[in-house]
């Protein structure tokens, strides 16, 4: 898998309607009914939704099932209008212990095909989760070692616990953190990225932040939930599309020569945005000294 950092940049197509409209603020609450009851999803009217990954029995560890309720859940938000953020935690007060250990034991005589197929599934989740338009966050409480780590590595932003433990533990089993490892080193550097993978260490929730994979430590769980409530509420006054846009600047921009060519993208990008009808209306909006449409 390539660095999802690295995606090359992609011209806009003018002729391309880059919205469907100014997408409704209050958004309507997602259709759960579909939904396997391992990956649990709630919205609010303000456009917050919260995944839980729902398998406190494991303490929220990944099997097949797990991997493909996850999958087909964040899938379903790369659609949803008027999603500013999204959140991510574990039912129980454990965010993933990574792999379950059932599965793994079943997967010991798989062959080699077995196996790349097993692990594309957990790829291509994680790619999904790192698709999403909106912010993505994620809460971390407990554990969140391997391939749970690596889904906080996938958020755009991660808020944890001081009682959070983490880990990259895959050497201690002879295995390498392959498929999370494009979002790992995004998020934390080839120098600490080596040091992690390589120790297999677990290390806390404020040696987390130090390293980058969390921006921010509190005390306890009532804390945590303040700060997604505060973010929330700064959230609503982001338009939804214009969120999504500005994340996928930062994916296409990033690395990337300052050139001409660069330039010229980069100016056609805001150009396209001030006719949009997000655009158009922010910008109204604050001429006119009001809150624009999409502001809660």
């Amino acid at each position: 898998m390539t660095d999802p950092t690295q995606e090359p940049l992609h011209p806009v197509d003018p002729s391309e309607d880059p919205m469907l409209g100014i997408a409704d603020p209050l958004v309507e609450v997602l259709d759960t009914d579909a939904m396997s009851p391992l990956a649990h999803m709630d919205s609010t009217p303000e456009g917050a939704v919260t995944v839980w990954i729902n398998r406190p029995d494991k303490k929220n560890a990944f099997d097949s099932a797990t991997i493909r309720a996850l999958h087909e859940t964040f899938e379903t938000l790369h659609g949803a209008e008027g999603v500013r953020v999204v959140f991510l935690r574990g039912v129980g007060g454990a965010f993933s212990a990574g792999a379950d250990l059932d599965w793994m034991a079943s997967a010991a005589d798989w062959s080699e095909d077995d196996n790349r197929e097993d692990a594309l599934d957990l790829a291509h989740m994680l790619k999904a989760l790192h698709d999403i338009p909106a912010l993505t966050v994620a809460l971390v409480e407990g554990p969140a070692f391997g391939g749970g780590a690596g889904l906080v590595a996938a958020c755009d932003h991660a808020l944890a616990t001081a009682d959070a433990k983490f880990a990259f533990s895959e050497v201690k089993l002879g295995l390498t953190p392959a498929t999370i490892s494009p979002y790992v080193v995004a998020a934390l550097g080839p120098r600490t990225a080596k040091l992690l993978f390589a120790t297999g260490r677990v290390f806390d929730a404020d040696q987390a932040w130090s390293y980058g994979l969390v921006d921010e430590v509190f005390d306890d769980v009532a804390s945590l939930e303040a700060a997604q409530e505060a973010l929330i509420a700064e959230m609503t006054a982001a338009a939804p599309g214009a969120i999504g846009d500005a994340k996928q600047l930062v994916h296409d921009v990033f690395g990337q020569k300052i050139d001409r060519g660069l330039i010229e993208e980069t100016a056609r990008r805001i150009a396209r945005r001030r006719v949009s009808p997000e655009g158009q209306e922010g910008v109204r909006a604050f001429l006119e000294r009001r809150k624009p449409s999409w502001a809660v």
